[in-house]
């Protein structure tokens, strides 16, 4: 598909691109070059706060699964239970 630089190095990306990758305006990405040529890559901005909070509970919940027993087998989790099988 060809497409041309408008005013204010505009280029529109061709519809059935943007329907197949879900794209809607507003959308951001991250444009880089290689070797001649230019890459649009979606990308989801979140802000410094928010992600704080999910850093929060990532750590939280690691901290969490480190404390919980990981059994060999359903006999010895079922054992620890005290439940006899």
């Amino acid at each position: 598909m060809l497409a041309e630089i408008r005013g204010r190095s505009q280029v529109t990306i061709p519809a059935d691109i943007i329907k197949k990758l879900g794209i809607s305006e507003g959308d951001k990405f991250d444009i880089t070059e290689k070797d001649g040529g230019i890459f649009l890559c979606p990308v989801v901005v979140y802000p410094k706060n928010k992600i704080a909070k999910i850093a929060k509970l990532v750590k939280d919940a690691e901290q969490e699964t480190s404390k919980q027993t990981a059994f060999e087998s359903i006999e010895e989790m079922f054992a620890d239970m005290g439940i006899d099988a």
